[in-house]
């Protein structure tokens, strides 16, 4: 087992684990409440690669890899992962006004 220190080689290796072998690759989350730890895991029964961290600011980065795996998984692994982003899209729409005077 391997734990990765930095976030984007991360993301990069368990996504090139996936694409290897879509069949058997599996992505695991765990979090302990008491300790306030988050750790993610990608293995394929040959390599496994592990992800920790304590910070609650991960949060978003690991919605974020959540919507590539499932974009992976849906779509196959040969999706363009550029056009898969987390609520970022859905932030960048309009707003509708509530009901009011039109001015």
């Amino acid at each position: 087992m391997v734990y990765i220190a930095e976030w984007d080689k991360f993301v990069e290796q368990s996504i090139e684990l996936f694409r290897a072998d879509p069949d058997s690759t599996r992505y695991v989350m765990k979090y302990r409440h008491c300790d306030g730890k988050l750790v993610l895991k990608v293995t394929d029964n040959r390599q496994c690669l592990k992800y920790k961290t304590d910070q609650a600011q991960e949060a978003k980065k690991m919605e974020k890899l959540n919507n590539m795996f499932f974009a992976l998984m849906a779509r196959g692994p040969d999706v363009d992962l550029s056009e898969v982003t987390g609520k970022e899209q859905m932030d960048a729409q309009p707003t509708k006004k509530g009901r009011g005077r039109k001015q």
